[in-house]
């Protein structure tokens, strides 16, 4: 991929269903307090970074986005939307783990390659690396965990095999800038 402009990786807030581990794909869940404290960390780290703002349309990171760059701070670009997962939507994933074991071999995040009706990661790179062709400055993505994962591997020009690794923290700002990742923290985000 060609020399990106710097990107600021933001995931939404926590919402009621991270805390609870249901998959969230296209439906929405309203954030916790924490996800609200977490969008306000992100909000004072890039209160000075000057860029294109942008959040995904989907309702959790536009409530976090309004949170981070105020109101009417900010565009909206679908493609930024979180990856696609069909009928697991909604779905507690301890219970598909434990219903459809076949469906969760190989790598940590292969089974979004196997969501009835879902979108797949390669359907996912591909709108991901169309947004990043269309990059000229720095820019600050409020998004969502597996797309902001596929966006920080193809900025780093690492194999989609390597989605997984690394952290992607709510509440924190993923600074993607010349080849390498650094994790922003706000003091008052303790594990």
């Amino acid at each position: 991929m060609r020399d990106l402009p710097d990107l600021y990786l933001m995931r939404h807030g926590e919402t009621l269903w991270n805390a609870e581990g249901r998959l969230q794909g296209a439906l929405d869940a309203p954030l916790t307090g924490l996800g609200v404290r977490q969008a306000g960390w992100q909000a004072e780290l890039v209160r000075q970074v000057a860029g294109l703002r942008l959040s995904s349309p989907q309702g959790r990171a536009l409530r976090t986005a309004e949170r981070v760059f105020g109101a009417a701070g900010f565009a909206i670009d679908p493609r930024l939307s979180e990856i696609g997962i069909g009928r697991f939507a909604g779905c507690l994933l301890a219970d598909l783990q434990r219903d459809h074991p076949d469906l969760f071999t190989g790598g940590p995040l292969e089974w979004y390659d196997r969501c009835p009706e879902g979108e797949g990661l390669a359907a996912l790179a591909r709108r991901c690396r169309e947004f990043l062709a269309t990059l000229i400055g720095p820019t600050l993505i409020v998004s969502h965990g597996i797309t902001l994962r596929m966006l920080r591997v193809l900025a780093l020009s690492r194999p989609v095999a390597r989605l997984a690794e690394g952290e992607l923290r709510q509440g924190a700002v993923h600074l993607v800038r010349q080849g390498q990742c650094l994790m922003l923290r706000h003091p008052e985000d303790r594990d």
